[in-house]
Protein backbone atom coordinates (compact mmCIF):
# COMPACT_ATOMS: atom_id res chain seq x y z
CA UNK A 1 0.00 0.00 0.00
CA UNK A 2 3.10 2.13 0.98
CA UNK A 3 4.51 1.96 -2.57
CA UNK A 4 1.05 2.97 -4.57
CA UNK A 5 0.95 5.82 -2.35
CA UNK A 6 4.58 6.58 -3.06
CA UNK A 7 4.19 6.21 -6.61
CA UNK A 8 1.21 7.85 -6.95
CA UNK A 9 2.56 10.92 -5.03
CA UNK A 10 5.24 11.35 -7.22
CA UNK A 11 3.75 11.81 -10.39
CA UNK A 12 0.45 13.63 -8.93
CA UNK A 13 2.28 17.06 -8.27
CA UNK A 14 2.57 17.80 -11.63
CA UNK A 15 -0.98 17.25 -12.91
CA UNK A 16 -3.04 19.75 -14.30
CA UNK A 17 -6.48 19.95 -13.52
CA UNK A 18 -7.69 21.23 -17.53
CA UNK A 19 -11.12 18.91 -17.36
CA UNK A 20 -11.72 18.15 -21.24
CA UNK A 21 -14.98 15.54 -21.65
CA UNK A 22 -13.68 12.37 -23.50
CA UNK A 23 -13.59 13.57 -27.23
CA UNK A 24 -15.41 16.61 -26.94
CA UNK A 25 -15.35 20.10 -29.10
CA UNK A 26 -14.54 23.75 -27.34
CA UNK A 27 -18.76 24.04 -27.30
CA UNK A 28 -18.03 21.86 -23.94
CA UNK A 29 -20.53 18.90 -25.36
CA UNK A 30 -19.75 15.84 -23.73
CA UNK A 31 -19.15 12.51 -25.60
CA UNK A 32 -21.18 10.87 -23.51
CA UNK A 33 -18.62 7.83 -22.53
CA UNK A 34 -18.61 6.31 -19.58
CA UNK A 35 -16.12 8.62 -17.52
CA UNK A 36 -14.15 7.91 -14.41
CA UNK A 37 -17.13 8.45 -12.58
CA UNK A 38 -19.36 6.66 -14.72
CA UNK A 39 -17.09 3.60 -13.44
CA UNK A 40 -17.75 4.61 -10.80
CA UNK A 41 -21.13 5.05 -10.86
CA UNK A 42 -22.45 1.86 -12.48
CA UNK A 43 -24.43 0.00 -9.44
CA UNK A 44 -23.45 -3.24 -11.62
CA UNK A 45 -19.35 -2.99 -10.92
CA UNK A 46 -19.87 -2.99 -7.34
CA UNK A 47 -23.12 -3.63 -5.98
CA UNK A 48 -25.49 -6.17 -5.50
CA UNK A 49 -28.14 -6.60 -7.84
CA UNK A 50 -31.61 -4.73 -6.45
CA UNK A 51 -34.95 -4.68 -8.17
CA UNK A 52 -34.73 -1.06 -8.08
CA UNK A 53 -31.80 -0.96 -10.24
CA UNK A 54 -32.14 0.70 -13.91
CA UNK A 55 -30.35 0.73 -16.90
CA UNK A 56 -30.21 3.38 -19.60
CA UNK A 57 -31.82 3.39 -22.51
CA UNK A 58 -30.53 4.29 -26.00
CA UNK A 59 -32.25 7.64 -25.45
CA UNK A 60 -29.99 8.53 -23.01
CA UNK A 61 -33.01 8.55 -20.27
CA UNK A 62 -33.44 6.06 -17.55
CA UNK A 63 -35.92 3.51 -17.31
CA UNK A 64 -36.63 0.90 -14.18
CA UNK A 65 -36.11 -2.34 -15.60
CA UNK A 66 -38.93 -4.10 -13.32
CA UNK A 67 -40.88 -6.57 -15.72
CA UNK A 68 -41.36 -8.68 -13.87
CA UNK A 69 -43.31 -7.14 -10.89
CA UNK A 70 -46.62 -7.62 -10.90
CA UNK A 71 -47.68 -8.86 -14.24
CA UNK A 72 -46.29 -12.27 -14.35
CA UNK A 73 -48.20 -13.90 -11.49
CA UNK A 74 -49.79 -16.79 -13.36
CA UNK A 75 -47.63 -17.08 -16.23
CA UNK A 76 -44.49 -18.68 -14.44
CA UNK A 77 -45.37 -22.28 -14.73
CA UNK A 78 -46.77 -21.96 -18.30
CA UNK A 79 -44.03 -20.50 -21.25
CA UNK A 80 -46.53 -20.22 -23.42
CA UNK A 81 -49.00 -18.55 -21.43
CA UNK A 82 -46.14 -16.04 -20.22
CA UNK A 83 -45.45 -15.09 -24.58
CA UNK A 84 -49.42 -14.73 -24.65
CA UNK A 85 -49.10 -12.60 -22.01
CA UNK A 86 -46.69 -10.50 -22.58
CA UNK A 87 -47.74 -10.16 -26.26
CA UNK A 88 -50.91 -8.99 -25.50
CA UNK A 89 -49.67 -6.23 -22.52
CA UNK A 90 -47.78 -4.70 -25.40
CA UNK A 91 -50.37 -4.65 -28.26
CA UNK A 92 -52.67 -3.40 -25.12
CA UNK A 93 -49.66 -0.80 -24.37
CA UNK A 94 -50.05 0.62 -27.85
CA UNK A 95 -53.84 0.98 -28.33
CA UNK A 96 -53.67 2.63 -24.76
CA UNK A 97 -50.81 4.98 -26.34
CA UNK A 98 -52.75 6.16 -29.45
CA UNK A 99 -56.25 6.38 -27.36
CA UNK A 100 -53.84 9.01 -25.44
CA UNK A 101 -52.29 10.77 -28.58
CA UNK A 102 -56.48 11.40 -29.38
CA UNK A 103 -56.53 13.51 -25.93
CA UNK A 104 -57.66 17.30 -26.12
CA UNK A 105 -61.06 19.03 -27.21
CA UNK A 106 -64.27 16.74 -27.91
CA UNK A 107 -62.16 14.20 -26.88
CA UNK A 108 -62.09 12.42 -22.97
CA UNK A 109 -58.97 10.27 -23.19
CA UNK A 110 -60.07 8.70 -19.81
CA UNK A 111 -63.21 7.38 -21.79
CA UNK A 112 -61.52 6.21 -24.83
CA UNK A 113 -59.04 3.97 -22.55
CA UNK A 114 -61.91 2.28 -20.76
CA UNK A 115 -63.28 1.71 -23.79
CA UNK A 116 -60.91 -0.55 -24.71
CA UNK A 117 -61.21 -2.79 -22.04
CA UNK A 118 -57.94 -3.62 -21.49
CA UNK A 119 -56.40 -5.76 -18.61
CA UNK A 120 -54.02 -3.42 -16.61
CA UNK A 121 -50.99 -4.66 -15.55
CA UNK A 122 -47.77 -3.41 -14.59
CA UNK A 123 -46.22 -4.84 -17.73
CA UNK A 124 -48.80 -2.37 -19.77
CA UNK A 125 -48.46 0.25 -17.48
CA UNK A 126 -44.42 0.32 -17.33
CA UNK A 127 -45.19 -0.15 -21.71
CA UNK A 128 -47.53 2.96 -21.88
CA UNK A 129 -45.18 5.68 -19.72
CA UNK A 130 -42.19 4.20 -21.20
CA UNK A 131 -43.42 4.80 -24.50
CA UNK A 132 -44.53 8.33 -23.44
CA UNK A 133 -40.82 9.21 -21.76
CA UNK A 134 -39.02 8.18 -25.25
CA UNK A 135 -41.53 10.55 -26.96
CA UNK A 136 -40.82 13.68 -24.79
CA UNK A 137 -39.59 16.44 -26.63
CA UNK A 138 -38.64 20.15 -26.30
CA UNK A 139 -42.32 21.04 -27.96
CA UNK A 140 -44.30 18.32 -26.58
CA UNK A 141 -43.17 17.93 -22.77
CA UNK A 142 -45.98 19.92 -21.65
CA UNK A 143 -48.76 17.34 -22.89
CA UNK A 144 -46.38 14.16 -22.15
CA UNK A 145 -46.25 15.20 -18.61
CA UNK A 146 -50.27 15.78 -18.77
CA UNK A 147 -51.20 12.46 -20.65
CA UNK A 148 -48.47 10.38 -18.55
CA UNK A 149 -50.20 11.71 -15.12
CA UNK A 150 -53.62 11.09 -16.75
CA UNK A 151 -52.39 7.88 -17.26
CA UNK A 152 -51.53 7.19 -14.33
CA UNK A 153 -54.24 7.63 -12.66
CA UNK A 154 -56.58 6.16 -14.76
CA UNK A 155 -55.18 2.72 -14.33
CA UNK A 156 -54.23 3.25 -10.76
CA UNK A 157 -58.24 3.57 -10.07
CA UNK A 158 -58.09 -0.17 -11.57
CA UNK A 159 -59.06 -2.88 -9.17
CA UNK A 160 -57.15 -5.93 -8.98
CA UNK A 161 -53.84 -3.07 -9.77
CA UNK A 162 -51.87 -1.58 -7.50
CA UNK A 163 -48.67 1.12 -8.66
CA UNK A 164 -45.38 -0.19 -7.56
CA UNK A 165 -42.24 2.31 -7.17
CA UNK A 166 -40.98 1.98 -10.47
CA UNK A 167 -44.35 3.16 -11.37
CA UNK A 168 -43.93 6.02 -9.39
CA UNK A 169 -39.82 6.57 -10.81
CA UNK A 170 -41.46 6.45 -14.57
CA UNK A 171 -44.01 8.84 -13.88
CA UNK A 172 -41.71 11.29 -11.99
CA UNK A 173 -38.82 10.39 -14.98
CA UNK A 174 -41.75 11.72 -17.25
CA UNK A 175 -41.81 15.23 -15.19
CA UNK A 176 -38.80 15.54 -14.83
CA UNK A 177 -37.91 15.32 -18.35
CA UNK A 178 -40.97 17.68 -18.79
CA UNK A 179 -39.51 20.14 -16.40
CA UNK A 180 -42.40 19.66 -14.02
CA UNK A 181 -40.32 19.72 -10.91
CA UNK A 182 -43.32 20.69 -8.15
CA UNK A 183 -45.57 17.73 -9.53
CA UNK A 184 -42.47 15.64 -9.17
CA UNK A 185 -41.87 16.30 -5.52
CA UNK A 186 -45.75 15.82 -4.77
CA UNK A 187 -45.44 12.38 -6.17
CA UNK A 188 -42.68 11.43 -3.53
CA UNK A 189 -44.87 13.09 -0.50
CA UNK A 190 -47.67 10.88 -1.90
CA UNK A 191 -45.51 7.75 -2.09
CA UNK A 192 -44.22 8.77 1.27
CA UNK A 193 -48.09 8.99 2.68
CA UNK A 194 -48.75 5.49 1.11
CA UNK A 195 -45.96 3.46 2.85
CA UNK A 196 -43.96 3.06 -0.41
CA UNK A 197 -40.05 3.24 -0.05
CA UNK A 198 -38.36 6.18 -1.24
CA UNK A 199 -35.50 4.12 -2.61
CA UNK A 200 -32.14 5.44 -3.99
CA UNK A 201 -33.09 5.58 -7.57
CA UNK A 202 -35.47 8.05 -6.15
CA UNK A 203 -32.88 9.94 -4.86
CA UNK A 204 -31.13 9.42 -8.02
CA UNK A 205 -33.84 10.95 -10.16
CA UNK A 206 -34.65 14.02 -7.96
CA UNK A 207 -31.21 15.01 -7.43
CA UNK A 208 -30.20 14.93 -11.28
CA UNK A 209 -32.89 17.21 -11.91
CA UNK A 210 -32.24 19.92 -9.35
CA UNK A 211 -28.78 21.47 -11.23
CA UNK A 212 -28.49 24.53 -8.65
CA UNK A 213 -26.05 23.17 -5.71
CA UNK A 214 -28.30 25.45 -3.13
CA UNK A 215 -31.51 23.38 -4.17
CA UNK A 216 -29.53 20.05 -4.23
CA UNK A 217 -28.63 20.77 -0.62
CA UNK A 218 -31.72 20.72 -0.24
CA UNK A 219 -33.24 17.78 -1.42
CA UNK A 220 -29.64 15.86 0.18
CA UNK A 221 -30.62 17.08 3.67
CA UNK A 222 -34.14 15.53 3.47
CA UNK A 223 -33.23 12.40 2.07
CA UNK A 224 -30.38 12.09 5.28
CA UNK A 225 -33.01 13.05 7.63
CA UNK A 226 -35.92 10.97 6.21
CA UNK A 227 -36.65 7.58 7.85
CA UNK A 228 -38.78 6.25 5.08
CA UNK A 229 -35.35 6.35 2.47
CA UNK A 230 -34.88 2.70 1.59
CA UNK A 231 -31.07 2.71 0.01
CA UNK A 232 -31.15 -0.17 -1.14
CA UNK A 233 -28.41 -1.91 -2.85
CA UNK A 234 -25.98 0.37 -1.34
CA UNK A 235 -24.48 -0.04 2.79
CA UNK A 236 -26.14 2.83 4.21
CA UNK A 237 -27.59 6.25 2.99
CA UNK A 238 -24.81 8.30 2.64
CA UNK A 239 -23.08 6.06 -0.15
CA UNK A 240 -26.60 6.27 -2.04
CA UNK A 241 -26.43 9.89 -1.78
CA UNK A 242 -22.64 9.72 -2.47
CA UNK A 243 -22.76 7.59 -5.62
CA UNK A 244 -25.97 9.82 -7.08
CA UNK A 245 -23.91 13.14 -6.77
CA UNK A 246 -20.87 11.93 -8.33
CA UNK A 247 -22.82 11.59 -11.99
CA UNK A 248 -23.84 14.84 -11.53
CA UNK A 249 -20.02 15.83 -10.24
CA UNK A 250 -21.38 18.04 -7.50
CA UNK A 251 -17.83 17.63 -6.10
CA UNK A 252 -18.30 20.18 -3.40
CA UNK A 253 -21.67 18.55 -2.36
CA UNK A 254 -19.77 15.37 -1.78
CA UNK A 255 -17.29 16.79 0.53
CA UNK A 256 -19.89 18.17 2.77
CA UNK A 257 -22.12 14.87 2.40
CA UNK A 258 -19.11 12.88 3.70
CA UNK A 259 -18.35 15.20 6.66
CA UNK A 260 -22.38 14.23 7.45
CA UNK A 261 -21.17 10.73 7.49
CA UNK A 262 -18.65 11.14 9.58
CA UNK A 263 -19.97 13.17 12.46
CA UNK A 264 -23.00 10.14 12.34
CA UNK A 265 -20.62 8.10 12.89
CA UNK A 266 -20.68 6.24 9.61
CA UNK A 267 -17.37 4.52 8.34
CA UNK A 268 -16.16 4.68 5.12
CA UNK A 269 -15.80 1.86 2.99
CA UNK A 270 -14.37 0.88 -0.29
CA UNK A 271 -17.17 2.47 -2.20
CA UNK A 272 -17.24 5.76 0.06
CA UNK A 273 -13.09 5.89 -0.44
CA UNK A 274 -13.45 5.09 -4.54
CA UNK A 275 -15.51 8.41 -4.41
CA UNK A 276 -14.15 10.84 -1.88
CA UNK A 277 -10.48 10.54 -3.34
CA UNK A 278 -11.53 10.85 -7.16
CA UNK A 279 -13.64 13.93 -5.64
CA UNK A 280 -10.41 15.15 -3.87
CA UNK A 281 -8.39 14.36 -7.58
CA UNK A 282 -10.91 16.74 -9.22
CA UNK A 283 -10.90 19.45 -6.76
CA UNK A 284 -6.99 19.85 -6.77
CA UNK A 285 -6.78 18.43 -3.30
CA UNK A 286 -3.80 15.71 -3.94
CA UNK A 287 -2.81 16.37 -0.68
CA UNK A 288 -5.77 15.07 0.94
CA UNK A 289 -6.38 12.35 -2.02
CA UNK A 290 -2.85 10.59 -0.56
CA UNK A 291 -3.89 10.96 2.94
CA UNK A 292 -7.36 8.66 1.82
CA UNK A 293 -5.00 6.60 -0.14
CA UNK A 294 -3.22 5.83 3.07
CA UNK A 295 -6.35 5.25 5.10
CA UNK A 296 -8.18 3.10 2.83
CA UNK A 297 -5.63 0.31 3.27
CA UNK A 298 -5.37 0.93 7.03
CA UNK A 299 -9.04 0.61 7.46
CA UNK A 300 -8.80 -3.33 5.29
CA UNK A 301 -9.75 -1.89 2.13
CA UNK A 302 -6.78 -2.71 -0.22
CA UNK A 303 -6.99 -0.62 -3.39
CA UNK A 304 -9.37 -2.28 -6.25
CA UNK A 305 -10.12 -2.39 -9.39
CA UNK A 306 -11.78 1.68 -9.10
CA UNK A 307 -8.43 2.49 -6.99
CA UNK A 308 -6.31 1.64 -9.35
CA UNK A 309 -8.61 2.90 -12.93
CA UNK A 310 -8.69 6.53 -10.81
CA UNK A 311 -4.48 5.95 -10.23
CA UNK A 312 -4.43 5.52 -14.38
CA UNK A 313 -6.29 8.32 -14.69
CA UNK A 314 -3.88 10.75 -12.87
CA UNK A 315 -1.01 8.83 -14.44
CA UNK A 316 -2.23 9.26 -17.94
CA UNK A 317 -2.94 12.86 -17.44
CA UNK A 318 0.04 13.33 -15.82
CA UNK A 319 2.10 11.80 -18.90
CA UNK A 320 3.86 9.56 -16.98
CA UNK A 321 4.13 6.26 -19.18
CA UNK A 322 6.62 4.43 -17.52
CA UNK A 323 4.98 5.15 -13.62
CA UNK A 324 1.90 3.43 -15.91
CA UNK A 325 4.17 0.84 -16.86
CA UNK A 326 5.03 -0.44 -13.28
CA UNK A 327 1.45 0.18 -12.15
CA UNK A 328 0.20 -2.22 -14.38
CA UNK A 329 3.18 -4.42 -13.65
CA UNK A 330 1.69 -4.12 -9.64
CA UNK A 331 -1.83 -4.95 -10.43
CA UNK A 332 -0.97 -8.43 -11.45
CA UNK A 333 1.43 -8.85 -8.58
CA UNK A 334 -1.80 -8.00 -6.28
CA UNK A 335 -4.06 -10.29 -8.48
CA UNK A 336 -6.04 -7.46 -10.63
CA UNK A 337 -5.50 -8.45 -14.13
CA UNK A 338 -5.86 -5.03 -15.95
CA UNK A 339 -9.05 -4.91 -18.76
CA UNK A 340 -10.05 -2.83 -21.50
CA UNK A 341 -10.72 -0.45 -19.04
CA UNK A 342 -8.10 0.08 -17.20
CA UNK A 343 -6.21 0.65 -20.44
CA UNK A 344 -8.34 3.03 -22.04
CA UNK A 345 -8.59 4.97 -18.96
CA UNK A 346 -5.16 5.41 -18.85
CA UNK A 347 -4.78 5.62 -23.11
CA UNK A 348 -7.25 8.43 -22.99
CA UNK A 349 -5.12 10.21 -20.28
CA UNK A 350 -2.19 10.13 -22.15
CA UNK A 351 -3.92 11.64 -25.09
CA UNK A 352 -4.84 14.45 -23.13
CA UNK A 353 -1.84 14.98 -22.63
CA UNK A 354 -0.70 14.65 -26.30
CA UNK A 355 1.25 11.68 -25.83
CA UNK A 356 0.64 9.67 -29.00
CA UNK A 357 3.62 7.69 -28.89
CA UNK A 358 2.47 5.98 -25.00
CA UNK A 359 -1.08 5.64 -26.54
CA UNK A 360 -0.32 3.45 -29.03
CA UNK A 361 2.50 1.26 -27.21
CA UNK A 362 -0.18 1.13 -25.00
CA UNK A 363 -2.69 0.35 -27.02
CA UNK A 364 -0.39 -2.62 -28.69
CA UNK A 365 0.39 -3.82 -25.21
CA UNK A 366 -3.69 -4.09 -24.03
CA UNK A 367 -3.49 -6.35 -27.06
CA UNK A 368 -0.57 -8.31 -26.58
CA UNK A 369 -2.32 -9.03 -22.87
CA UNK A 370 -5.37 -10.50 -24.67
CA UNK A 371 -7.76 -7.53 -24.22
CA UNK A 372 -9.49 -6.93 -27.16
CA UNK A 373 -10.33 -2.96 -27.95
CA UNK A 374 -13.81 -1.79 -27.62
CA UNK A 375 -15.46 1.00 -29.58
CA UNK A 376 -14.81 3.30 -26.93
CA UNK A 377 -11.08 2.66 -26.78
CA UNK A 378 -10.55 2.88 -30.55
CA UNK A 379 -12.65 6.24 -30.63
CA UNK A 380 -10.58 6.93 -27.72
CA UNK A 381 -7.47 6.76 -30.06
CA UNK A 382 -8.77 8.16 -33.30
CA UNK A 383 -10.02 11.42 -31.32
CA UNK A 384 -6.41 11.53 -29.79
CA UNK A 385 -4.34 11.18 -33.05
CA UNK A 386 -7.21 13.70 -34.32
CA UNK A 387 -6.30 16.40 -31.63
CA UNK A 388 -2.98 16.69 -32.83
CA UNK A 389 -3.38 16.83 -36.00
CA UNK A 390 -2.64 13.60 -37.39
CA UNK A 391 -5.33 13.01 -39.59
CA UNK A 392 -3.36 9.79 -41.63
CA UNK A 393 -3.04 7.51 -37.97
CA UNK A 394 -7.03 8.53 -36.83
CA UNK A 395 -7.97 7.20 -40.40
CA UNK A 396 -5.17 3.80 -39.99
CA UNK A 397 -7.05 3.12 -36.67
CA UNK A 398 -10.37 4.08 -38.20
CA UNK A 399 -10.12 1.38 -40.81
CA UNK A 400 -8.50 -0.98 -38.17
CA UNK A 401 -11.72 -0.29 -36.49
CA UNK A 402 -13.95 -2.04 -39.40
CA UNK A 403 -11.27 -4.61 -40.01
CA UNK A 404 -11.55 -6.12 -36.70
CA UNK A 405 -15.59 -6.29 -36.77
CA UNK A 406 -16.05 -2.85 -34.42
CA UNK A 407 -18.62 -0.29 -35.53
CA UNK A 408 -17.95 3.29 -35.24
CA UNK A 409 -20.41 5.17 -33.02
CA UNK A 410 -22.11 8.37 -33.51
CA UNK A 411 -18.64 9.81 -31.25
CA UNK A 412 -15.63 7.48 -33.70
CA UNK A 413 -17.48 9.81 -36.64
CA UNK A 414 -17.66 13.23 -34.71
CA UNK A 415 -13.88 12.63 -34.68
CA UNK A 416 -12.87 11.70 -37.43
CA UNK A 417 -15.66 14.62 -39.36
CA UNK A 418 -13.61 17.41 -37.27
CA UNK A 419 -10.58 15.65 -38.06
CA UNK A 420 -11.68 16.11 -42.02
CA UNK A 421 -12.60 19.85 -41.32
CA UNK A 422 -9.46 20.53 -39.77
CA UNK A 423 -7.44 19.51 -42.91
CA UNK A 424 -10.00 21.06 -44.97
CA UNK A 425 -10.93 18.11 -46.47
CA UNK A 426 -14.91 19.65 -46.47
CA UNK A 427 -16.24 17.32 -49.11
CA UNK A 428 -14.78 14.27 -47.39
CA UNK A 429 -16.48 15.59 -43.84
CA UNK A 430 -19.73 15.94 -45.66
CA UNK A 431 -19.40 12.50 -47.49
CA UNK A 432 -18.81 11.02 -43.77
CA UNK A 433 -21.80 12.45 -42.58
CA UNK A 434 -24.00 10.24 -45.34
CA UNK A 435 -21.50 7.43 -44.48
CA UNK A 436 -22.56 7.07 -41.12
CA UNK A 437 -26.15 7.77 -41.34
CA UNK A 438 -25.97 4.99 -44.92
CA UNK A 439 -24.65 2.28 -42.20
CA UNK A 440 -27.88 3.22 -39.38
CA UNK A 441 -25.32 5.69 -36.90
CA UNK A 442 -28.11 8.50 -36.74
CA UNK A 443 -26.36 12.23 -36.19
CA UNK A 444 -25.96 13.39 -33.53
CA UNK A 445 -26.54 17.50 -32.41
CA UNK A 446 -22.65 17.52 -31.93
CA UNK A 447 -21.73 16.39 -35.02
CA UNK A 448 -23.91 18.55 -36.75
CA UNK A 449 -22.67 21.70 -34.64
CA UNK A 450 -19.10 20.47 -35.56
CA UNK A 451 -19.35 19.91 -39.21
CA UNK A 452 -21.71 23.27 -39.55
CA UNK A 453 -19.09 25.70 -37.28
CA UNK A 454 -16.46 23.98 -38.88
CA UNK A 455 -18.22 24.74 -42.63
CA UNK A 456 -18.93 28.74 -41.86
CA UNK A 457 -15.41 29.59 -40.36
CA UNK A 458 -14.28 28.22 -43.93
CA UNK A 459 -16.53 30.65 -45.36
CA UNK A 460 -18.55 27.85 -46.88
CA UNK A 461 -21.90 29.27 -46.10
CA UNK A 462 -23.79 27.45 -48.51
CA UNK A 463 -22.77 23.90 -47.64
CA UNK A 464 -23.46 24.71 -43.87
CA UNK A 465 -26.96 25.97 -44.85
CA UNK A 466 -27.40 22.76 -46.52
CA UNK A 467 -26.45 20.53 -43.48
CA UNK A 468 -28.81 22.24 -41.50
CA UNK A 469 -31.89 21.84 -43.32
CA UNK A 470 -31.21 18.47 -43.60
CA UNK A 471 -30.85 18.63 -39.30
CA UNK A 472 -34.42 20.40 -39.65
CA UNK A 473 -35.94 17.94 -42.40
CA UNK A 474 -35.27 15.65 -40.28
CA UNK A 475 -37.13 16.75 -37.43
CA UNK A 476 -34.25 16.88 -34.67
CA UNK A 477 -32.65 19.13 -32.82
CA UNK A 478 -35.22 21.88 -33.82
CA UNK A 479 -34.70 23.65 -30.64
CA UNK A 480 -31.25 23.51 -30.66
CA UNK A 481 -31.03 25.75 -33.63
CA UNK A 482 -30.18 28.77 -31.95
CA UNK A 483 -26.85 27.55 -30.40
CA UNK A 484 -25.66 26.22 -34.08
CA UNK A 485 -25.82 30.14 -35.15
CA UNK A 486 -24.90 31.44 -31.86
CA UNK A 487 -21.36 29.23 -31.47
CA UNK A 488 -19.10 30.95 -34.49
CA UNK A 489 -15.47 28.98 -33.39
CA UNK A 490 -15.16 25.13 -32.99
Amino acid sequence: MFSITQLCHKITHTVTFFYRPLCSNSHHFTSGFRRIEKYLVNPNLNLNDDKDDSTASTSGRYIDNDENENENEGCEDDVYDRASFIHNAKIGANMALKVLQQDGPGFDAKTGLDELGLVVSGLLVREVLVGILKSVGHVNKDRCAKLGYKFFVWSGEKENYNHTVNTYHLIMQIFAESEEYKAMWRLVDEMTEKGYPVTSRTFNILICTCGEAGVAKKVVERFIKSKSFNFRPFSHCFNAILHSLLGIKQYKLIEWVYQQMLADGYQADALTYNIIMYTKYRLGKLGQFHRLLDEMGRSGFPPDFHTFNILLHILGKGDKPAAAVDLLSHMKEVGIEPNVLHFTTLIDGLSRAGNMDACKYFFDEMINCGCEPDVVAYTVMVTGYVTVGQLEKAEEIFTEMFDNGKIPNVYTYNAMIRGLCMAGKFDYACLMLKEMESRGCNPNFLVYSTLVNYLRNAGKLSEAHQVIKQMVEKGQYGHLLHKIRRYRRC
